[in-house]
Formats: structure tokens, C-alpha cells, sequence
């Protein structure tokens, strides 16, 4: 069967949600679906070059992007939709989202986004609503991690093993990632800090999300540190540990964040707006800006090219 073809029968899929997405017991480059089809069949495993329908098995260089063309409209646990969103933003606000997904989205050729940044600056929001209107599809290497282990936080991880454990695991979700296309994919806080997952997410667009200190530690001090292993020490409120401890992990951090390809500045986008605090952005705002910043990387990266094809 040509790729055309599966291609094909998969658009008349009506995807209904995503029951597990997992790697097993091991990262071995699996992703787990359970999906009902119109036609009655489901897709049981899909991964970047084995397709396998229910009583048919087929090999191909087959793209995960193919299970998501003409499909913008997946379902993924909890993920925020532009329609649902309006009710607190402007209408038009969700239009230039929209256009400005239409406009970048050609331009990406189905390459893979990899959010970046500090712990709580929001990738798992603004990725969703990325993917959303771009018609990728999202992850979060956090949770494939802690399914890969079989554990229900990194916290548990990292008190059950280590951290080295969890970085060891989070390199190996990143590479099996790397292999695939269309997706939106928020990474943990310490992605940055091993170059190896810089060559993985560098063979997509990497995007870091840079809010100021104060808000991130507003935002952690508002749930509770327990759930975030490298804060969840030291004495005091929890705003004043937050802060200290995200103060010390940006001095770590700060310079490696800047190796991403597009920077997405709270402060800046605030500052447009004409915003007194990032805290009223809105996750659409955001978004907006990073779709920005994306198109422009993309077109330097083809002013680069042309320049170099001339000599």
C-alpha cells in the first residue's frame, strides 16, 4: 500500500480521543493509540514506519503527520480550544490566531515545535492551543516520561531514582519525537541543560518561552511547590523558595534557553498591549507572539539559504 493511500483512508477517520500515548515499559518508539474509525476499524499501533490496521499490516515509511492531515480538530485530554477561549477573549483576538496559523503553518513543512523554558511559564497551555490551530498534534515529554517508567509524577521520580534517571528517560523521549512531524511538544524545565536533546528538538523549530521571574514564582507559590522536585526544598512562604530556587536555576539556565530559535517575551507582548503585568496576558496572546516569532525565524532562515545558494 503507498503512503497516498493510507493517507486516504485515514481521512475519513473521525478521531474520538487519545486513550493512552505511551512508549511501554520501555522508550521503543511505539505510540499507543485506541481509535474508532467510521468504517469500524482502529488503529492499534502507530509509530514513524509501521502502520498496522486491524487485520491488515502494512510497511512503509509512514509519518505520523499522515494520522493528523485534514484532522485539526483532534481531542487531547484537557486541551483548550480558540471557540471555548473566546468567551474570554475578543472574537477578533481568535481570528488573527487563526490567520496568522494559516499563514506560518505552509511554512513549516511539518517540522516539529519543541517549547522551552522555565518551569510554569505555560508550555503545556500555549502548546495545545498551538497545536490546535496548526493541526499538529501534543505532547507533553513530561507525562510520555512518567508513563515510560510507570510512575504518576517526576516528583515520584525523582525521589523513587533520581534525577539522572529522569533526564536519562526524558533524552530518550526526545529522540523518539525527533523521529516523527506535526507536533507541538512542551518539554520539561531541564531539557535544555544536555546538548544531545538540543540535537533532537534542533531538527525541529525550538521556542522559549521567557517570563519574568516574579510571575513564575506567583504562578508555582499559587499551587504549591510539591509537584516541582528541584523547588520543593528550602524553608520560608512559598513564593520567597520559589523565587530563590528559580533564581539560582536561571543563572544555571538563562544563557542555554537563548540557543532556542524564537523567543517569546511575557514582558515585550505585555508591553504592546499596553499591559501593567504579564499575569493578564491572555494564553491567545501568547500564542500569537509565538506564531510571530516563528515566521520570523522561518524567514530569515530562507533569507540564510538564499544568501548561501549565491555563493
Amino acid at each position: 500500500m503507498e503512503v497516498a493511500t493510507c493517507a486516504s483512508s485515514l481521512h475519513y477517520c473521525s478521531w474520538n480521543s487519545i486513550d493512552k500515548v505511551g512508549f511501554g515499559s520501555k522508550v521503543n518508539g511505539f505510540l499507543s493509540f485506541s481509535q474508532r474509525c467510521n468504517e469500524g476499524q482502529t488503529i492499534v499501533v502507530l509509530n514513524s514506519k509501521d502502520l498496522r490496521w486491524r487485520g491488515l499490516k502494512t510497511k512503509t515509511n509512514f509519518e505520523l503527520s499522515c494520522a493528523y492531515k485534514n484532522s485539526p480538530s483532534i481531542e487531547t485530554r484537557n486541551a483548550p480550544t480558540v471557540e471555548s477561549e473566546t468567551n474570554n477573549t475578543s472574537v477578533d483576538g481568535a481570528l488573527v490566531l487563526r490567520r496568522k496559523a494559516q499563514d506560518v503553518g505552509p511554512d513549516l513543512s511539518g517540522r516539529c515545535i519543541y517549547l522551552v523554558g522555565m518551569m510554569g511559564s505555560g508550555k503545556t497551555t500555549v502548546g495545545k492551543i498551538l497545536s490546535e490551530v496548526l493541526g499538529y498534534s501534543f505532547f507533553d515529554s513530561d507525562k510520555l516520561v512518567e508513563q515510560a517508567v510507570g510512575a504518576t509524577s517526576v516528583a515520584q521520580i525523582f525521589k523513587q531514582h533520581s534525577e539522572k534517571f529522569f533526564r536519562d528517560n526524558e533524552s530518550k523521549v526526545l529522540g523518539e519525537l525527533a523521529t516523527m512531524r506535526r507536533l507541538v511538544v512542551a518539554t520539561g524545565g531541564g531539557a535544555v541543560i544536555r546538548p544531545i536533546n538540543w540535537k533532537y528538538m534542533k531538527q525541529g523549530i525550538t521556542v522559549w518561552l521567557d517570563v519574568p521571574l516574579e510571575a513564575l514564582a506567583r504562578r508555582i507559590a499559587a499551587v504549591g511547590t510539591g509537584s516541582r522536585p528541584l523547588l520543593h526544598e528550602g524553608s520560608g512562604d512559598a513564593y520567597t523558595q520559589a523565587l530563590k530556587r528559580l533564581s539560582h536555576l536561571s543563572e544555571e539556565r538563562g544563557e542555554v534557553y537563548a540557543n532556542a530559535d524564537a523567543r517569546v517575551c511575557l514582558e515585550h507582548i505585555a508591553c504592546k498591549l499596553g499591559l501593567g503585568d504579564v499575569a493578564d496576558l491572555t494564553p491567545s496572546a501568547i500564542a500569537i507572539e509565538a506564531l510571530l516569532q516563528i515566521e520570523k525565524f522561518l524567514k530569515e532562515e530562507e533569507d540564510d539559504d538564499t544568501v548561501a545558494w549565491k555563493f
